[in-house]
């Protein structure tokens, strides 16, 4: 699993984000996601950790923190939903048809 983090500078860095979790244990991988038109960074990211332990112990330690002139919100990540379709998630159609004579 991985940490989720809200509320961050569009400043941020992944230099910036490794060395405020280290001190809570090896951070294994940072992902600070874009904008896919304008490249401007999207105000969250994704931490990975090498434990739970060290995970859970950062969270706890930067939930509501203020960094940056900001208050984190720090959780567990949750999995990547499955979007489908942009026709609410796969159904497209329209159903049954009755031809009309």
């Amino acid at each position: 699993m991985s940490i989720f983090v809200g509320n961050l500078s569009y400043e941020i860095t992944q230099e910036d984000l490794v060395d405020v979790f280290a001190e809570y244990g090896k951070v294994q991988r940072v992902h600070i996601p874009t904008d896919r038109e304008t490249g401007k960074k999207r105000g969250f990211a994704f931490v990975e950790m090498e434990t739970k332990t060290q995970e859970a112990a950062a969270i706890a330690a930067l939930d509501g923190a203020e960094w940056m002139g900001r208050e984190l919100k720090v959780n567990q990540a949750r999995e990547r939903e499955d979007r489908g379709s942009s026709f609410g998630g796969g159904a497209g159609g329209g159903g049954r048809r009755q031809k009309r004579f």
